[in-house]
């Protein structure tokens, strides 16, 4: 099979997987989960952060290690918004979407 033909079919079953995808969104929402006090605090200093001007001309690993850091600095803004500390953790309920990014950065 040609790379042609390949990109096609791949591109076939993207389509295939935003179809259960936009099934799926309205079946699930958010999930509690339970994070160490450190990694909590470390997700809420993403939030808080400020980061200087609009990103330049960035190659694909560094548009994906951005995408990263903002996924940490949402989950940063449900600890601060929504979370309830408990001793040496807290307890937070996240999107879905949040969870499997996390999940897939892990590895």
């Amino acid at each position: 099979m040609g790379d042609r033909e390949q990109y096609v079919r791949y591109q076939q079953d993207r389509e295939v997987l935003a179809v259960i995808g936009a099934l799926l969104d309205p079946q699930v929402g958010r999930i509690a989960v339970r994070l160490p006090r450190n990694v909590g605090e470390s997700a809420v200093a993403a939030w808080e952060r400020d980061e200087p001007g609009e990103a330049g001309e960035e190659s694909r690993a560094e548009r994906e290690l951005r995408g990263d850091a903002a996924e940490l600095a949402l989950i940063g803004l449900a600890v601060t918004s929504r979370g309830v500390w408990e001793g040496d953790e807290v307890v937070v309920d996240l999107e879905v979407g949040q969870i499997a990014a996390a999940l897939r950065t892990a590895e």
